[in-house]
């Protein structure tokens, strides 16, 4: 078993995960939609490569955050509100599953920050997080945008 969940875990690291021909998953806060690669605006994930601590146990976090992106959109195809192009080209959008903000469902996990640099969005969702100790916010970890730099 354990093989087999290290498997997944090396599939999941290395490629995008394609659930139809209209979207791959690239990481927590990264998809192509009908071939247009979308970051989820006002929010940031940890990496894939990065990993968080709790306590003597080393969690893959960005790895983690990739696959509740992947639970969370199930078999659903996302529904994007395009707000403009980074600059890196991407769109930046801020994409629904039944209603539900994936951005807010990932930041009220634990798994997502607030990107406070470029939206105030997501605030009130990081705090609860943030409170309630869940997801990263119960582990040490470094924020992806100083991981990024390092």
């Amino acid at each position: 078993m354990k093989k087999l969940s290290l498997y997944v875990f090396l599939v999941l690291m290395f490629c995008n995960v394609s659930f139809a021909d209209n979207l791959k998953i690239v990481d927590g806060d990264t998809i192509v939609l009908n071939g247009e690669k979308i970051r989820f605006s006002g929010i940031d994930t940890p990496e894939l490569k990065q990993t968080c601590m709790k306590g003597e146990q080393k969690v893959f976090c960005g790895m983690f955050a990739k696959m509740l992106l992947i639970k969370k959109i199930g078999n659903e195809t996302p529904k994007c509100i395009s707000e403009g192009k980074d600059a890196y080209k991407r769109t930046l959008a801020e994409c629904f599953i039944n209603g539900e903000s994936l951005s807010g469902f990932l930041v009220r996990s634990g798994y997502a920050f607030a990107y406070r640099k470029y939206s105030k969005k997501f605030i009130k969702e990081e705090e609860f997080a943030k409170e309630n100790k869940l997801g990263m916010w119960s582990m040490e970890f470094e924020y992806p945008w100083d991981f990024r730099k390092t």
